[in-house]
Order: structure tokens, then C-alpha cells, then sequence
């Protein structure tokens, strides 16, 4: 849980909105095909019934360290895409939404791409 104190009052984000929100941002760029689950835990995920419902988190990791935050991505692209152009719109793209939707900085954004698919 992320917790913010402002003028008003404290507001408690949870993990899980950011990695929907990220996952909805990531899979709406281009010659982004898929993202890759990165543990035994979201591999467990996938394959029990309620696992549909978490396709968007996977993949995603959201670390908050010192008010800012840190993201790690494992993303398939489309072959023939510019790899470097696409990583860096993925960057740019979750870093802007994740400041405007909260207001929270992004220290990093880490993008590896563990496959190429046709």
C-alpha cells in the first residue's frame, strides 16, 4: 500500500491499481503482444480458473522506494518493430500516466523483453 498525506486528508493507494493501470497503459502500445508472467507465483495464477482476470497484472512489478516508484515490465513484442522506439514509448507512457493518474513520481522503468513473436 501506497500512502499519500495532502491538505485534505491521507489517501491509500493499492498495489494492485498500479499494476492494472500500467498493464492497461503497456498493452494499449504498439508491437506490444503479450505480457510474460516472471514467477512461479503469477505462472500459478494463469493456470487456476481466476487467472483470466489477471492477465493485465502480468508481468508487472511495482516497487515504492523513498516517495517514488520503480517498475519492472516482461513484455513479448511483434517482430520487426524498432525495439528501442517501442521501449521507449512503453517508458514514456507509464511514467506520464502513473504521474498524472497519482501524482507519484517514477524513480524507473525497467523493460525486458523476454520474447519476439511473429
Amino acid at each position: 500500500m501506497v500512502t499519500l498525506q495532502n491538505h485534505v486528508g491521507k489517501i491509500t493507494i493499492s498495489p494492485n491499481y498500479f499494476t492494472e493501470l500500467i498493464g492497461n497503459t503497456v498493452a494499449k502500445c504498439f508491437g506490444v503482444i503479450s505480457m510474460n508472467v516472471t514467477g512461479v507465483k503469477e505462472t500459478l495464477q494463469t493456470v487456476l480458473p481466476s487467472g483470466k482476470n489477471h492477465e493485465r497484472r502480468r508481468g508487472v512489478r511495482v516497487r515504492f522506494l523513498k516517495d517514488k516508484l520503480l517498475i519492472d515490465l516482461h513484455i513479448s513484442l511483434m517482430y520487426g518493430v524498432n525495439m528501442n522506439a517501442v521501449i521507449r514509448s512503453i517508458i514514456n507512457k507509464v511514467g506520464y500516466t502513473i504521474e498524472q493518474s497519482t501524482g507519484i513520481s517514477v524513480e524507473k522503468v525497467n523493460v525486458y523483453v523476454d520474447s519476439i513473436r511473429v
